[in-house]
Formats: C-alpha cells, structure tokens, sequence
C-alpha cells in the first residue's frame, strides 16, 4: 500500500517491538541451502533487522522501490502482492512473539518477499522464530530450493505451521488462566483472557489475509506439477489454522461471558446480603427512635422500660435474621 503518510525512515515503525540482531545473509538454493560469502545469482538474500545502510544498500544496488522497503517496515502492512518495474513484491503476514510484555504477546508482523529474473530477497524487520526454523529445517532436508516459486510457497507453508504451533501455546495459556480463575476470579488472570482474545483476532485476520494471496499468486506464478501439490499443503495448513483460531476465539469469547455471568452473580449476592443487613440494623434502630420520642408513651416511668426496649429490638432483630435466612437473603 502506497501512502504519502508513512514516515520516510523504514525504522520508524519497529520502536514498539525489540530488536535482537541484525543480519544480511546470503544462502545458495540450489543442492542444500548453504551460506555464501557474497552475492551470486539465483541465490537468496535473507535480510533481518536491517539498518539505515542496509536499506540504502537495497535500493541502490538491487534498485528495490523505497516505498516497499517502508511498507514492511509498517506492523499493520496487509498481506498483498504487486508488481513495479520488474519487481515481484510480496507481504506476508508471519507469527510474532514480543520479547517484552504489552497487551498482545502474540501478534503477526508482515515479511516481504522480493523477487525479479536472478534475485529473490526477504526483508523483515523482527526476528521471529518462524525464519530461523524456516533456514534449519531447509538445511536438514538437504534439497534446497527448485525455483523462486517453490521458496515462496514454502515460506507460506512455514507460517501456517507456525501459526499452528503459535495457536497450541495460546491454547495452554488459556487453560492456565482458567484454572487460576476456578480458584479465584481475579483481574490478573481476566486480563491474560482479553490479550489472548486481542492475539487471537490478529491471527485470524493475517491467515484470511494469508490465504487470499496465496489464492491470487497461484494464477499469478508459474507453477509445475510439485508447485501444485505445495499449494494443496499450503491450503489444508492454512484452513486448519484459522479454524484452529475460529475455535479458540469461540471458547475464549464463551469462557469471558461466563466469568462476566459469574461476576455479576457474586455482585448481586453480595448487594442482597448487604441489603438484607441493613433492614436488620434497622429494626431495633427504628425502635430506639420510637421510644426515644419526647412524647408520652407508657414507658417514661417504668423501670423496666429500657430493659424491655433492648428485649424488643433483640426479638425484632433475630426475628429477621431467621426470615431473611429462611428466604436465603443472608
């Protein structure tokens, strides 16, 4: 997305997360994905936390269109692709997880995926987990990568794994809160549920973002029969996930009504109680008041007169306890 708005500088954007390290690489596709030196042709540049100069490095010597750079670098950049002069540019949408504590551990940050005749590079401004298992596990495999295409649909293959992986560590933390709440309805734990809810919704959204560019790009690319068979994989991780992620967000959405439920029935037990004690407190207060009167009762002269006042507001008040506890108010 071209905007006039966004800031110049591509960093601008990563001040909200942490920054772990930052790293050009240059790995050779072809037979095993090994580390090179320097630039060769087809290989691939996976770029990580890049700097100032890595960016000016981008757009002058491979003449990448600044604009994307910046887009990337854009937390909320949706998932899409174009073309600019040549240029395959791609935004994935990949799972995160802050280092630091805020309101939504989990969260989705986009990758960009550029491409055009002998150069295929990956800029993304956070190191996640999902890329340095994606480099590992293309290692083991030992087969390296057919063509650009391939290497795309594998890091779509990657991230709806991930997501996957991501959605199991929510799912466990959702069980803990719950548990902590079945002990003790308390702030700390309903306000892990409503961080959970808010990652939940962003995962949803980045994998239906996700699966529509997946979607356009199979008619865009030129795909052989394995790309086919890839794509088929792609699709059942990427459905899986979100359904995964449809449920979650269901059962958390359920299990915050019902605490709200349980909430307002402790409130409204606790308002009855307190109602019902203050009738009771107010029974023999209304008989001292009566007897307290400056007018002529019956009482004034008798010498009993305060003993059978405290009698009568004792009998009055332990008269309304039992009907009050007969009626389950206290």
């Amino acid at each position: 997305m071209r905007t006039a708005g966004k800031t110049a500088n591509p960093l601008a954007a990563k001040t909200v997360f942490k920054r772990i390290s930052i790293m050009k690489t240059y790995w050779n596709i072809t037979g095993g994905l090994s580390q090179l030196e320097k630039w060769q042709p087809n290989c691939w540049i996976q770029v990580t936390c890049p700097t100032d100069e890595d960016v000016q490095m981008l757009e002058e010597e491979y003449k990448i269109p600044d604009y994307f750079l910046s887009d990337i670098s854009d937390t909320d950049e949706r998932a899409r692709y174009e073309y600019d002069d040549g240029w395959m540019l791609i935004i994935l949408r990949i799972p995160y997880v802050k280092e630091v504590r805020s309101r939504t551990p989990y969260t989705t940050v986009p990758l960009g995926i550029i491409h055009k005749r002998d150069v295929t590079i990956t800029v993304c401004y956070y190191e996640t987990n999902m890329m340095i298992d994606f480099v590992s596990y293309q290692q083991k495999r030992g087969e390296g990568f057919t063509d650009y295409v391939d290497m795309i649909f594998r890091l779509f293959l990657s991230s709806a794994v991930w997501y996957l992986k991501r959605l199991k560590q929510i799912s466990l933390l959702i069980e803990k809160a719950k548990r902590n709440l079945d002990k003790e309805v308390n702030n700390e734990s309903l306000i892990g549920l409503s961080r959970l809810q808010d990652s939940l919704t962003y995962f949803n959204t980045s994998i239906r973002g996700n699966e529509t560019l997946l979607s356009k790009l199979k008619f865009k690319l030129q795909i052989d029969e394995l790309d086919a068979d890839l794509i088929e994989d792609v699709n059942i991780e990427m459905t899986q996930a979100r359904e995964t992620t449809n449920i979650y967000s269901n059962i958390l959405e359920s299990t915050m009504d019902t605490y709200q439920s349980i909430i307002n029935n402790n409130m409204n037990t606790i308002m009855r109680t307190l109602t019902s004690v203050t009738i009771i407190l107010m029974l023999p207060t209304l008989i001292s008041s009566f007897f307290g009167m400056n007018l002529i009762n019956g009482m004034e002269s008798n010498p009993i007169g305060f003993i059978v006042a405290i009698v009568l507001s004792l009998a009055i008040s332990v008269a309304s306890w039992f009907f009050f506890r007969h009626k389950r108010l206290v």
